[in-house]
């Protein structure tokens, strides 16, 4: 149950969302007493407040009309805009490409890239997690054998509704425990996040764990703890492991302050048998031996000497641009929130809870807490974030309306404002300044982000037009070899037909490339000598140059004798396809960041991003 000071305020915030009847609901006034008993106590009270320090005692009564999107246009709102994530955002994380598509591929259609993480010996990845995106996926191929592009496109349609459902549950609860004004808020952050629009729809185990870590806070905030437990098990198990470290701050709540020990055992187990023991069934008959995917992972990235440092490390600064690349002005407020939450303390006379159940330090703690870990780590990835993208919203949202607050506070101190105006009627304009500029920012980096990177996904399309030509054998395998562009490869859906194959030409890059499923039914189980665990590169994947049916090379200006111009290459080959693809290093940062008409094709440079058809030889193909 909730203190009578935080019930009053709900039941204030129900009221402003209702739709006026002929006789008008009772309307609580922020002190708990209702606007009639208020209107009658204010003559009596006049001589009192004016004695008083001006603006000390100004009435913040409920804005009487808020507007307030209902819970089902914020969900068509957000299917809407995630759909279109599905259909525009690129393939930004090779990982994703390599680890969870190729797999899924190969789940789906018998074929497919393998990474060393699947291999039995080391056991990383978990099969349990593919098979929930990819049973839809391959009964869709079963039953109408579609267009391998059109698995894809309707597995990514199937991540946006599931982060749609995600984020209307999450609304529901922030209007419930933070308030309608930052409800609202949160909603236009999210809906145009750049962050949101790469993560809501990639196929990663950290997408995975922001939906249902998410929905768990929002069960956590409704004081649903049952469910919130039994989300984050969902989240941490078959998702990621590390976004447990969502659900601390929820289990110190339960354990220390209401001292519910018992349910958070009974409903650990519970969620335990529930969610691991299927899971590591599964594995185990995948991977042919006993496998925990969850422990694997956890104890190579802690436990062993060399851990994910060997694939890169980055600085600190890395995740601040990052962060402001993927929520602009929303991430530099979300960073000062806890300084602006002590200075609303201290300067805004507060005569209630601003929250119904739980004070901010602990409601926002995971999202901190999730920081504190993360920015200390040396290998930094862009998705290590993803978990939090909607708390990042969050608590912009909530330093905005403290803003607001203040601003009103210290406006009603050196002004004479009329008793009972609510602090949004005379603040309003920076919440709307704040959302028109991150909106706009937002629209112009995923314009940006489509117009600069988005070639490879559509470069790999005009195979199918190569499918459609007398040319085509349906009996033969046609080898697309790809260079030092490999970490751009879309995935094997983008392939027209079966029969085609990417292949690994020797680079100057010297780590560990993946490499094709072995025919047969145990080839999941099978330990290949080729696979190692420190990121060193294995002759075997190699292809030979000659055997080549297609290439996909960027020609970004930089040659080398392991990476050669092979449009150039006239003899051998034909250019079927060219399309612009942006060079970092001879583009200016703010504006390859950002589109800004008119300003950005001046301070960027574009490469050619090609496919290129082999040539007929005389004695041959």
């Amino acid at each position: 149950m909730a203190p009578p000071a935080a019930r009053a305020r709900y039941i204030a915030n129900k009221a402003d969302n209702q739709v006026l009847t002929k006789k008008p609901p009772k309307r609580l006034g922020l002190n708990g007493k209702s606007d009639k008993e208020a209107g009658n106590k204010k003559d009596k009270d006049a001589k009192k407040r004016n004695s008083k320090q001006p603006g000390s005692n100004i009435q913040e009564k409920p804005n009487p009309n808020p507007i307030m999107p209902s819970v089902n246009t914020a969900f068509k709102s957000f299917v809407s805009v995630r759909l279109c994530s599905a259909i525009w955002a690129y393939i930004a994380d090779c990982d994703e490409t390599f680890n969870y598509w190729e797999p899924l591929h190969y789940i789906i259609n018998g074929h497919g890239l393998q990474t060393w993480e699947y291999s039995p010996q080391f056991g990383l990845r978990s099969y349990t997690y593919l098979l929930l995106q990819g049973v839809p996926g391959y009964f869709y191929q079963k039953i109408f054998n579609p267009n391998p592009i059109l698995i894809f496109y309707m597995v990514r349609c199937m991540l946006g509704f599931a982060c749609a459902v995600m984020e209307r549950y999450m609304y529901k609860s922030i209007c419930r425990e933070f308030g309608i004004h930052i409800g609202r808020l949160w909603l236009i952050f999210q809906l145009f996040s750049v962050g949101m629009f790469v993560s809501s729809t990639a196929l990663l185990p950290s997408s995975f764990s922001m939906y249902f870590g998410c929905a768990a806070l929002a069960a956590w905030w409704q004081t649903h703890y049952e469910l919130a437990i039994f989300l984050t098990a969902i989240s941490a198990l078959l998702g990621w492991p590390f976004a447990a470290l969502i659900g601390v701050p929820l289990v110190l709540e339960l354990v220390i302050r209401r001292r519910e020990w018992k349910t958070f055992v009974q409903w650990t187990l519970i969620s335990g048998a529930v969610v691991a023991l299927p899971m590591i069934a599964i594995d185990t008959s995948y991977f042919g031996k006993l496998t925990f995917a969850p422990f694997n992972i956890v104890w190579y990235n802690v436990f062993t000497s060399h851990g994910p440092n060997i694939f890169g490390t980055e600085p600190l600064s890395y995740y601040i641009v990052n962060g402001f690349l993927n929520f602009n002005i929303i991430w530099l407020l979300a960073l000062q929130l806890p300084i602006m939450l002590v200075m609303d303390y201290l300067i805004v006379p507060a005569k209630s809870k601003s929250t119904l159940n739980f004070p901010h330090y602990i409601s926002l703690a995971p999202l901190y807490l999730w920081l504190l870990v993360f920015f200390v780590q040396p290998h930094k990835e862009e998705r290590f974030l993803f978990p939090v993208y909607p708390l990042i919203s969050l608590c912009g949202a909530i330093t905005v309306d403290v803003y607001q607050r203040i601003f009103f506070r210290l406006k009603s101190l050196m002004f004479k404002i009329k008793s009972g105006v609510h602090y949004l009627d005379q603040s309003m304009f920076i919440a709307i300044l704040v959302m028109v500029t991150s909106t706009l920012l937002g629209l112009s980096r995923v314009f940006s982000l489509y117009r600069n990177y988005h070639a490879p996904m559509d470069l790999m399309l005009e195979l199918h037009q190569f499918k459609a030509t007398p040319q085509y054998n349906p009996d033969i395998i046609y080898n697309v070899c790809i260079g030092k562009d490999w970490h751009r490869y879309p995935g094997s859906f983008f392939f027209p037909a079966q029969n085609f194959r990417l292949r690994f030409l020797k680079s100057e890059f010297r780590g560990m490339l993946p490499a094709y499923y072995v025919n047969g039914a145990n080839a999941t189980k099978l330990v290949h000598p080729y696979f190692n665990d420190l990121n060193q590169e294995n002759e075997h994947m190699y292809f030979d140059y000659d055997r080549c049916d297609f290439l996909v090379d960027f020609d970004d200006g930089k040659y080398t004798a392991l990476e050669p111009n092979y449009s150039k290459r006239s003899k051998d080959w034909a250019v079927m396809k060219s399309l612009p693809f942006l060079i970092p290093d001879k583009s200016h940062k703010v504006f390859r960041a950002f589109y800004v008409p008119f300003l950005t094709d001046n301070h960027i440079q574009y490469g050619n991003f090609n496919l290129l058809k082999r040539k007929p030889k005389r004695n041959g193909r």
